[in-house]
């Protein structure tokens, strides 16, 4: 990849994350398959693995070429960053910052356990810029802790939602139960909910935005179905909700997932 490539601002960021970068080729296959089912894929999706010592992308979902009219797979990050919609594109950038920073402030040892995620517009292969929720997990580290590969997912959620939150999220997946979220004041100042979800709420909210049914949430979580019901009474209520299908809109909209 050129120099033009590497020194573009939302590449550089990576590069201030601790410790010594090497250019190196990963052919290892990413645990695809692991990540996608701590993701959330509402509505058409598509990854692939970013190599972070040199911006190169590879492993690409072919619903990538699909989505974004593409006849062939971008080989690197600037091909992807210039689908983004010129406006978005210092949000994009400042949303890396602040996740970078909060992986490293939360702990080295666990970003293998963090997933990093906000919205920004990009264009499709109708010529249009749609909003897509973006979602991002370091699956790949060095022998030093250094991380070299990342896999990012990129899901629109256009039929859902035009409104960006103009929020990070920054939550724990797998043996991790954080839950961060960073709004950039200076791009939106989106209204909070009535009353604030509690920690057991979110991560049901999380289920059901997965598609989680009831009793399939009351056997993750071991807790009786009817504890469930009342918790998704309450989240419905807290939101302001009718249905499930507006609780996801509006999770969206607040930058809850």
């Amino acid at each position: 990849m050129g120099n033009l490539e590497q020194k573009h601002p939302l590449i550089e960021i990576w590069n201030t994350y601790p410790g010594a970068r090497r250019d190196r080729k990963i052919l290892d296959k990413p645990p695809v398959e692991r990540i996608i089912g701590e993701m959330f894929a509402i509505g058409e999706f598509y990854y692939y693995a970013l190599n972070l010592t040199n911006s190169t992308l590879s492993h690409h979902h072919e619903n990538i070429l699909k989505l974004h009219g593409l006849s062939s797979y971008p080989e690197n990050l600037k091909e992807v960053i210039d689908l983004t919609h010129p406006d978005d594109i210092e949000f994009v950038i400042k949303a890396e910052q602040v996740l970078v920073d909060k992986i490293t402030e939360i702990a080295l040892e666990s970003q293998l356990y963090i997933k990093g995620s906000y919205c920004f517009r990009m264009k499709t292969a109708e010529g249009n810029y749609e909003l897509f929720h973006h979602q991002s997990v370091i699956t790949m580290e060095d022998e030093t802790g250094i991380p070299i590969q990342a896999i990012n997912i990129h899901t629109n959620i256009h039929h859902i939602t035009k409104e960006n939150p103009y929020t990070v999220l920054i939550s724990g997946i797998g043996p991790r139960n954080d839950f961060h979220q960073v709004k950039l004041d200076c791009f939106s100042k989106p209204e909070n909910f009535s009353e604030h979800l509690t920690k057991r709420e979110m991560e049901i909210l999380s289920l059901i935005a997965k598609g989680y049914s009831g009793p399939e949430i009351a056997q993750a979580l071991i807790l009786s179905e009817h504890t469930i019901r009342t918790h998704r009474k309450n989240i419905l209520r807290k939101t302001n909700s009718r249905n499930s299908k507006e609780l996801v809109k509006k999770a969206f909209e607040k930058g809850l997932i």
